[in-house]
């Protein structure tokens, strides 16, 4: 008997959906230190999405609970306006607090990406 055929399609958007949820965070609060101005979620999903060959886009909606998370640990404010082409726009800038978790969450991410990396080169024959 073999070894069961793994559905790797299935194992691949699993592992991409756990990953995409530890550096969501990290990178809308990178977008929006870069922007330094205030953006609303379909500018951000739009700015994303010029990243990375498309690996940081994902759907639009999932930004939004991920934003309101960050603004209600206080790493962003986020004000209404009026749109003149639809429903009032949410815009969200990142705050002296987000710049700092910036800081630091970008150290831990880069301390990771290494380690794994190192891991990964060492398996490579």
């Amino acid at each position: 008997m073999g070894e069961p055929d793994p559905d790797i399609a299935g194992q691949l958007r699993k592992f991409q959906k756990e990953l995409s949820g530890g550096t969501v965070a990290l990178v809308l609060l990178a977008v929006l230190r870069a922007a330094g101005e205030p953006m609303y979620g379909y500018q951000i999903a739009k700015r994303l999405e010029r990243f990375g060959d498309g690996v940081l886009s994902g759907k639009q909606s999932a930004l939004y609970p991920v934003l309101r998370n960050l603004g209600s640990s206080g790493l962003l404010d986020s004000h209404v306006e009026p749109s003149m082409s639809g429903p009032p726009r949410r815009y969200y800038r990142i705050t002296a607090a987000g710049r700092a978790v910036l800081h630091e969450w970008s150290a831990a991410w880069r301390a990771t990406r290494d380690s794994v990396d190192a891991v990964l080169r060492g398996l490579e024959p």
